[in-house]
């Protein structure tokens, strides 16, 4: 890759804030998306960024920041699709919008965004598309009906495209992680956090910086052999 580019959605925090840090210490220009105004600036300490704010479901809006990067010649060779939310409710209780609105966020998105890209980097026969999972989209969780939904749906959207563009020199994996130390599984204390480190035979959670090494191997020419995948980094919980 001439000009080393990455587009992250989902960059204010967790997981995507940790990929954004370790893609700029690699070289990269990133471009990073939250739905707020965020000073990317300023938390990666480099001029080689943009920060847009951008619903990611928002079609009308997507399309625009296309034309946007056109522009400023900073069309990216590496897509992260990150951003996602929970809106968690046993089935029966579940409302329409909880359904709808969580499919939007994780897994219509993705399309979005790839869409978006796809054709720069099939023009160019080089490209890399990181999708990030949940290994609730491989074992499912109680509670979780539509964002295990949406996860796994991740999967099978990672490993067709994977087939279709992969003559192209374009790989698409999707990384599945289990218990992260984020914001989101702050949390949880005491005996709830003692029952679910007892379901992880490594015993511990994970932590952001683990995503992120490994979303820079498989954007990087040591991992241009490994496409259609799906990583679980989650300390042993699910094997399949």
């Amino acid at each position: 890759m001439d000009k080393k580019i990455v587009f992250i959605t989902g960059v204010s925090r967790g997981i995507g804030l940790e990929i954004a840090k370790s893609f700029s210490n690699d070289g990269y220009f990133v471009i990073g998306t939250s739905r707020s105004k965020f000073k990317l600036k300023n938390v990666l300490s480099s001029d080689d960024c943009l920060h847009i704010p951008l619903d990611v479901t928002n079609r009308d809006k997507v399309s625009l920041c296309l034309k946007n990067l056109q522009d400023k010649d900073k069309v990216p060779n590496v897509l992260i699709n990150n951003a996602g939310i929970t809106k968690d409710q046993l089935f029966l209780r579940m409302k329409n919008e909880d359904w709808d609105e969580v499919i939007n966020a994780n897994l219509t998105s993705v399309f979005n965004m790839t869409k978006l890209f796809i054709k720069h980097m099939v023009k160019n026969r080089s490209g890399a598309i990181i999708n990030i999972s949940s290994v609730a989209g491989l074992m499912g969780n109680a509670g979780q009906v539509n964002y295990s939904a949406s996860k796994a749906g991740l999967g099978g959207f990672t490993r067709a495209l994977a087939k279709e563009v992969a003559a192209r020199n374009i790989t698409v994996n999707c990384i599945a992680p289990g218990f992260i130390e984020t914001d989101m599984t702050s949390q949880f204390k005491g005996d709830e956090l003692n029952g679910i480190l007892k379901q992880i035979p490594a015993n511990k959670m994970g932590n952001p910086q683990n995503i992120a090494d490994l979303a820079l191997f498989l954007a990087s020419d040591k991992g241009n052999y490994i496409t259609g995948q799906t990583i679980s980094v989650d300390g042993g919980l699910f094997m399949s």
